[in-house]
């Protein structure tokens, strides 16, 4: 699967930010729900100076982390001095990125995997 298929308007209503085992390594993983369907997305560290996202696929794990859904819409991130895979999250009513997955510097030396997950921007988080 890759990245550009979640472009569009979702439900979002879960995450779950964890590492596990993968490949022999401990890796970092990101378990979101979009419109009902659990994604799971994982990280490559290579040699731990480049990472990258290895992995976007659907699953049927649990995600611990439950909320109401809330609207977003994802984009594609654009370049900077170097071009990026990352899909971004944002929540329609805070206009802010809620959910980030993906690859930056994706043809520079050093690319970097992306998961982030800043809960603060959802709109039902707003003056808490």
């Amino acid at each position: 699967m890759k990245l550009k298929d979640l472009v569009g308007l979702h439900d979002l209503s879960d995450v779950d930010v964890a590492t596990e085992m993968y490949g022999g390594n401990v890796v970092n993983v990101v378990r979101f729900v979009l419109d009902g369907k659990t994604y799971k997305a994982i990280e490559d560290p290579d040699d731990g100076y480049r990472s990258y996202l290895t992995n976007l696929e659907v699953t049927d794990e649990k995600v611990t982390n439950n909320f109401p859904s809330h609207k977003v819409v994802g984009t594609m991130k654009g370049a900077g001095w170097y071009e990026h895979d990352i899909i971004l999250f944002i929540d329609i009513v805070t206009g802010k990125v809620v959910l980030e997955v993906g690859t930056e510097d994706v043809s520079d030396y050093y690319p970097c995997c992306v998961l982030g997950w800043h809960p603060e921007n959802l709109a039902i988080n707003i003056g808490r």
